[in-house]
């Protein structure tokens, strides 16, 4: 396999990682003026990989077209085989997509974070699900895949991230990457929805209080919903007062029975619009931002380093990928830099190159692929199951082309590790 050529910028991240902690921290990550250290105040730079795909389904990374919100790829999937073997499917899916080969390989690369987007009806019910009004029904689905990640994590010295990608009513008019239903409230129209994320952040933030390799808590992925009557994904919202206000609950309730962990904020209009901050209201946060699709030039990042520099506050790429080798490459380098962290997007995809595991779907699932896309015949149930069932059981990293050249462009040899 061709190998691409190492960065221009190479030498000079060596030169500036020498006084950078590598892969290898210890103790608590913590935001110690505009910079990440760890327990022994030892500056860290995060090299994180994303795990899109787990805990939370997104049509396009199966290769589906438009919109398909997971609660609706699942409504799909039980037209086709029932619900009992749509339960056994996501069940096997959870227990395929992320085992401790694929943590070993993310060591063994080179990163030393994992940015977990988590759903949060593994963890709790849907607030029109309770059985009693005002109380929080916990699961124990979503804790244990978070404990068994742990563990590997651990294992590995690597940081686990928890980043609340899905929320209950869901935080924007994307529906895909928060699975929002659009027949019941989001999260901003129901406050009930926001008092579960509160409730959830501090059941989590209790769980792991004293676990120093949750690197910390990114509280909601992307909110994307304009509180000001303006472009709908919020992008030209000038205070974002609601936004604030939650994240403050929601650091209350965390510091009530964790002082140990970063608080991780990002802005309206996808994570990246951030008028009307109030500035940091507690002295272990970060911002974060994402960042796709566009120049990477000292100009692309400009307001996130306006922000790091008038707060002397860390920021940090909390999402970056889905483009070229050259790009990431690129892109790492202007992070890197700047001395800012990176989580890349995703980890594995089906039919894709532009991650770190490709999945190769069985022979069945292109006729699932044109039932789903408008093209095809209604597969049946055998076929369906054929197809679903080989997918997950295909997500295993040993079952996965890894495209070390994907790895190389983020984290090119020569770097230290």
């Amino acid at each position: 396999m061709k190998i691409p050529a190492v960065s221009p910028w190479v030498p000079l991240i060596c030169l500036a990682l020498s006084l950078v902690v590598p892969a290898r921290a210890e103790g608590f990550l913590r935001a110690r003026g505009d910079r990440i250290v760890d327990g022994e105040g030892r500056e860290v730079l995060l090299r994180g990989m994303g795990l899109g795909g787990w805990m939370l389904q997104e049509g396009y990374m199966l290769r589906l077209k438009g919109e398909n919100p997971q609660h609706r790829i699942r409504q799909r999937i039980v037209e086709l085989i029932g619900p009992e073997a749509t339960e056994r499917f996501y069940v096997l899916w959870r227990d395929r997509h992320m085992t401790e080969a694929d943590v070993r390989a993310l060591a063994e690369a080179g990163f030393n974070s994992i940015r977990l987007p988590m759903h949060y009806n593994l963890f709790t019910l849907p607030v029109d699900e309770e059985p009693e009004p005002g109380r929080q029904t916990w699961l124990p689905t979503g804790f244990e895949l978070v404990d068994r990640l742990l563990a590997w994590c651990r294992a590995y010295r690597i940081y686990l991230i928890l980043d609340l990608h899905a929320a209950p009513g869901g935080q924007g008019h994307d529906v895909n990457i928060c699975d929002r239903d659009t027949n019941k409230p989001s999260l901003w129209e129901d406050p009930r929805n926001r008092e579960k994320t509160v409730a959830l952040w501090r059941k989590l933030a209790e769980r792991y209080a004293r676990e120093p390799w949750i690197g910390g808590y990114d509280l909601i992925n992307e909110p994307n919903w304009s509180f000001e009557g303006r472009e709908r994904h919020g992008r030209e919202d000038q205070t974002n007062a609601p936004l604030w206000a939650l994240y403050r609950e929601i650091t209350r309730a965390i510091r009530e029975v964790d002082r140990n962990h970063m608080i991780i904020l990002g802005g309206n209009g996808w994570g990246n619009n951030y008028r009307g901050f109030p500035g940091p209201w507690d002295d272990n946060l970060v911002l974060s931002f994402h960042k796709y699709w566009n120049p990477n030039t000292d100009e692309a990042i400009a307001p996130y380093l306006a922000l790091r520099e008038k707060y002397r506050i860390p920021i940090w790429l909390g999402e970056s990928g889905e483009n070229s080798n050259e790009w990431f490459r690129e892109c790492v380098a202007l992070m890197e830099r700047h001395r800012i962290g990176w989580a890349w997007w995703p980890h594995k995809k089906v039919e894709s190159r532009s991650c770190v595991y490709t999945v190769t779907p069985p022979t069945e699932y292109r006729a699932l692929l044109e039932y789903w896309n408008g093209g095809g015949a209604r597969p049946t149930r055998e076929v369906a199951v054929r197809a679903l069932f080989g997918l997950a059981e295909n997500l295993r990293a040993e079952r996965c082309q890894y495209n070390a050249e994907v790895v190389e462009a983020l984290i090119p040899r020569g770097v230290s590790r």
